[in-house]
């Protein structure tokens, strides 16, 4: 299948653009660069001994998405371009409703028009705002989302499915297929070291933040809240290797083929880790020491939140592989050989 890629220069979309070329696929990219780097594309052609065509662009300028539509024939399109830190999204709403819900409408609009309606929607276990039971499956209903970055996931989730509706309820021959992966907390790099997560400025993200202490770049951890109900008061989140979050994107593939109309999966590996937990994995795994301190919680943030991934197991054959110690030492190696990043 040839493949448009938003985002695939970024964190999880560079590594899905990995496994979609060693799965066969055509992968085309298109990023803003607005929290990626060109450099990936160099990186991304050493790893796969393939160059990998990429647009610059914004998903909200129409006239350079129709131009990128009408040069190539698209069998799906991955999205992940969008804004994605919890806190900053709290300060933020208004760019994260334009850029993520806006953008994905003209993106949306643009596919449609072009008869690519096969979408695989990077969506986040967010929706599920502070869950009804734990660990969450897919059947969990959706809550109120505790910010606005889950809450244009979930709205976007909401418009993607109406969309399939309204091809049932007019017999559109040419229905939209779309897969919502919800996903839980990805940390980790390639194996080769050559592309991980590179936040620009300070990370939002914990694993990130930990490595960069490791390394030096920062002086100290800080551990937002300790005073959640958990058992070492630290909030508790299902962590899940890149790698196996972008095997999860290949082997959604199969949904669309298949003319899923409309289908929802977890990607997670079923158990739940504190922030203190990774942080003495990341240690012993890795033999550094890494300095914290406790601040105040983080707007948005919630006590606990891991999956159920038996649905993406039993449809899709996806199952994480990678341990809490592969992923500690992969992170580790991505920031030890590149300490300023790209």
């Amino acid at each position: 299948m040839k493949i448009l890629v938003t985002g695939g220069a970024g964190y999880i979309g560079s590594h899905t653009v990995i496994e979609l070329v060693k799965a066969g696929h055509e992968a085309v990219i298109l990023d803003n660069f607005s929290n990626s780097r060109p450099e990936v594309l160099k990186r991304l052609e050493k790893i796969t001994g393939t160059a990998i065509r990429c647009y610059e662009a914004d998903i909200r300028d129409r006239e350079a998405l129709e131009k990128v539509f009408s040069a190539n024939s698209f069998d799906c399109c991955i999205h992940f371009a969008g804004l994605k830190a919890v806190g900053e999204s709290v300060i933020k709403p208004w760019e994260y409703y334009d850029n993520n819900i806006g953008g994905t409408l003209v993106l949306l609009d643009v596919m449609r028009k072009h008869s690519c309606k096969n979408i695989i929607f990077s969506s986040s276990a967010t929706v599920y705002g502070n869950p009804t039971t734990v660990p969450i499956s897919e059947e969990c209903p959706k809550g109120k989302c505790t910010n606005p970055y889950g809450q244009t996931k979930s709205m976007l989730e909401e418009i993607l499915t109406d969309l399939h509706t309204a091809d049932i309820k007019t017999n559109n021959p040419n229905c939209w297929n779309i897969v919502l992966l919800r996903y839980f907390n990805p940390i980790g790099a390639h194996k080769s070291g050559l592309i991980g997560e590179d936040p620009k400025g300070i990370p939002n993200n914990l694993m990130p933040y930990i490595t960069q202490v490791a390394v030096g770049k920062l002086a100290c951890l800080t551990v937002f809240g300790d005073d959640y109900d958990t058992p070492d008061g630290t909030g508790i989140r299902d962590y899940i290797h890149v790698v196996d979050l972008a095997k999860g994107h290949v082997k959604a593939l199969s949904a669309i083929e298949k003319k899923c109309g409309v289908a929802v999966y977890n990607l997670g590996t079923g158990t739940g880790y504190s922030v203190l937990d990774i942080v003495h994995a990341f240690e012993k795994a890795n033999s550094v020491t890494i300095p914290y301190k406790i601040g105040p919680r983080r707007p948005g943030d919630i006590a606990v939140c891991y999956s159920n991934p038996e649905k993406a197991a039993r449809e899709l054959g996806w199952v994480a592989e990678n341990t809490i110690v592969d992923m500690c030492r992969d992170s580790w190696n991505w920031q030890k050989n590149n300490p300023d990043g790209f």
